[in-house]
């Protein structure tokens, strides 16, 4: 009679903690990643030793096999954890290898115990099995040990609680194998023990963390203790089915027994994994444990979080504002209706399917005046609230909730039915309400940002085409100067060729600027390179000596580092302001200085033409009038803020134009002047290396 009692409890025991196994591995499979997913199939293992204990008798091979199979994988699962938080010295992998093939010794001796015939040799077997499994556990204890005590990864809450659950494994079977060595007697009691640790290590298993500060009821224990009461009224009815199992075929009562806690495993399995009863069940404990439904502090959290998820594998804002609000009331889809000329169009869809249709004008009206939230299945609410057809005739649809920012519709969400449909009361209505705005909200700044996205590009649009408008201008300027000279000059034939290299000049430029219009904003700037500052200057002062007089003073030939086509169009500028400001008998300067700590020629300034080149420092491009001048305030002031011109027509931003362009090549543009006395504007660049010079 003890025996059959016994032999119920271990049954018992071990069958309840192969239930909760699997329930823990169901759990963390769902959790999803390598490491959730190895952690599942981990405790699937373990699951399935405790169903071999439980259906198998304790003394055959086949439970010690399970038991190895168990705690190699538990060792592995340690040895990626200390892998993936890196690694460790050679000795610590050295040692778990050792402690891995203890454990699998113990396997090879218990299989070769069973087919042993010779009793002396069988038990001299099962004396090693029990010493090798001691040491196992030890081993595997020892590691554990080392991971909770290693200072340079510190333990989550989680992972100490795993820690502590497989703690308690392993010195459950290091006090049953020692017990089996020390006093035979003593085994039954220690087995039944280990059946009943494993059930708290499988609890412990089954915890997502651990809880701080006073204890209090929340619906997450409430949930899980109602479950654990039920799994345990589930095994109780399990283990009477197998013991009615054993009485009625007693020849094949271990079979018998196996198969029907199998099977009621499987059962339970295919419940749990249920969503219509997952739905049931939080609902009945929501409505008769609580005086509120929700926790509000949980939900807003929960709400917040799926709203502000971002990076790469985020999913859209459309699709997170529906999952936001179907988790509130455990809607299993939703659909986005965007407000839009004064309707509702669809603007995303979660698990919907077809977002066909679009909001009737009546129901945006509705929603952005009464700002209620319509049940689709009243009759009354639909038709007051004007629902489309298409919506109304949705099985599917359940709710249209209004997403409101400040008084005014950003859109709409339209839930699905739960698995579990209720009739919704305040509470919903309220959290809903809230929610929606919050919604409302995160939608409305997406919406501001990419509005003011477009207006940036816009700006930098305009920006550029302000520039090309104001060079647009100097060539039209130039052509004008030129018009006006050939009425007194046309016979010269010197000036009839400097006004053929004029026109060229101011082809070429309305050309090039027509294509810097079509160009993007992420075209390629020019590569900065030696330029011989001579020639361009005497290229520019050639184009333009049909307009106005203009003087070259070269005193030598430096190389500088910067972009040719910008710093023609930068002095191009320049010489143009120096034009318009001097009277038609004041010549323009342009002079080209070497500003070095050291020249071939010899002297700060070089030679004279044809002198030596600057090796290192910098050089100067000097633009200089003398014309009318500008007062020192408006130099400082006014004179490189764009928009902001002295001259009648002007743009107001061929002096900040220029600076930028300077500035962007890695130089300095400064000016000089005084009224009456002219203007001194002065660009320095960096003089081109040594050894690009000899290039």
């Amino acid at each position: 009679m003890t025996g059959t009692i016994a032999g119920a409890l271990v049954l018992w025991t071990y069958a309840l903690a192969a239930l909760m196994f699997g329930m823990a591995a169901l759990a963390a499979w769902r959790r999803g990643g390598p490491l959730h997913r190895t952690m599942a199939a981990t405790l699937l293992l373990t699951a399935l030793w405790a169903l071999a204990v439980a259906g198998i008798d304790a003394h055959d091979v086949g439970p010690d096999l399970a038991a190895v199979i168990r705690n190699l994988a538990w060792l592995g699962m340690m040895a990626v954890v200390v892998r993936r938080s890196g690694g460790g010295p050679t000795s610590l992998a050295a040692l778990y290898v050792v402690v891995a093939i203890v454990m699998g010794a113990t396997g090879v001796v218990a299989l070769a115990g069973a087919a042993v015939a010779v009793p002396e040799a069988a038990a001299a077997l099962g004396d090693a099995r029990a010493v090798f499994e001691m040491m196992g556990a030890a081993g595997a204890l020892v590691l554990l040990h080392q991971i909770a005590r290693d200072p340079r990864r510190p333990m989550s809450d989680a992972a100490r609680i795993v820690a502590i659950a497989l703690g308690v494994m392993w010195a459950s079977d290091l006090a049953v194998a020692f017990g089996e060595s020390a006093d035979p007697a003593m085994a039954p009691v220690l087995f039944l023990a280990r059946g009943l640790a494993m059930i708290g290590v499988a609890l412990l298993l089954s915890t997502d963390r651990l809880g701080t500060g006073a204890p209090t009821l929340s619906r997450t224990i409430a949930v899980r203790a109602i479950g654990g009461v039920a799994l345990v009224l589930y095994a109780g009815l399990t283990m009477f089915g197998a013991h009615v199992a054993g009485v009625l075929a007693p020849d094949h009562a271990r079979i018998a027994q196996t198969a029907v806690v199998i099977g009621a495993t499987t059962a339970l399995l295919t419940l749990v994994s249920t969503p219509w009863l997952r739905a049931w069940f939080r609902v009945k404990v929501a409505k008769h444990l609580f005086t509120h439904r929700y926790d509000y502090r949980v939900e807003w959290q929960r709400v917040t979080a799926t709203l502000g998820a971002s990076g790469e594998g985020a999913a859209p804002l459309a699709t997170r504002t529906i999952k936001a609000l179907a988790d509130l009331v455990d809607a299993p889809a939703g659909l986005l209706l965007i407000a839009h000329d004064g309707r509702l169009v669809s603007g995303g869809e979660w698990n919907w399917g077809e977002a066909t249709g679009d909001g009737s004008e009546a129901l945006a009206r509705y929603l952005r005046a009464t700002g209620r939230l319509v049940v689709i299945g009243d009759v009354m609410d639909v038709v007051a609230a004007g629902v489309p057809e298409w919506l109304a005739n949705n099985r599917d649809a359940w709710i249209v909730l209004p997403l409101l920012h400040a008084e005014a519709l950003v859109g709409a969400v339209v839930l699905a039915r739960p698995p579990v449909e209720r009739a919704l009361d305040w509470e919903d209505f309220d959290l809903l309400r809230v929610a929606g705005r919050q919604a409302a909200s995160f939608l409305a700044e997406d919406r501001l940002r990419t509005a003011l996205d477009e207006a940036r590009r816009f700006d930098e649009f305009n920006r550029r085409f302000a520039f090309l408008l104001h060079d647009i201008k100097n060539v039209a300027s130039q052509l004008t100067l030129v018009a006006r000279n050939a009425e007194r000059h046309a016979d010269n034939a010197e000036f009839r060729a400097d006004m053929i290299a004029t026109l060229k000049d101011s082809s070429s430029r309305m050309a090039s600027l027509l294509s810097r219009l079509g160009q993007h904003d992420g075209a390629r700037p020019e590569p900065a390179q030696p330029v011989d500052l001579g020639a361009l200057v005497e290229r520019v002062v050639a184009a333009r000596r049909a307009q106005h007089p203009i003087i070259p003073e070269i005193t030598s030939m430096p190389l500088a580092i910067a972009q040719p086509l910008r710093l023609e169009q930068v002095l191009g500028h320049l010489v143009q302001n120096a034009i318009e400001a001097s009277a038609p008998d004041q010549p323009v300067s342009v002079a080209v200085e070497a500003v070095c700590e050291g020249a071939d020629g010899g002297g700060t300034g070089g030679g004279g033409a044809g002198g030596g080149r600057a090796t290192h420092g910098a050089v100067a491009i000097v633009v200089a009038d003398r014309g009318s001048g500008m007062s020192a305030e408006f130099v400082r002031d006014e004179l490189f803020r764009p928009f902001v011109s002295t001259k009648p027509g002007g743009f107001g931003i061929g002096a900040y134009e220029a600076r930028q362009l300077v500035v962007g090549m890695g130089g300095t543009l400064t000016v000089d002047s005084r009224n009456g006395s002219g203007t001194r504007f002065r660009i320095v660049l960096p003089a081109a290396p040594a050894l690009e010079v000899a290039a």
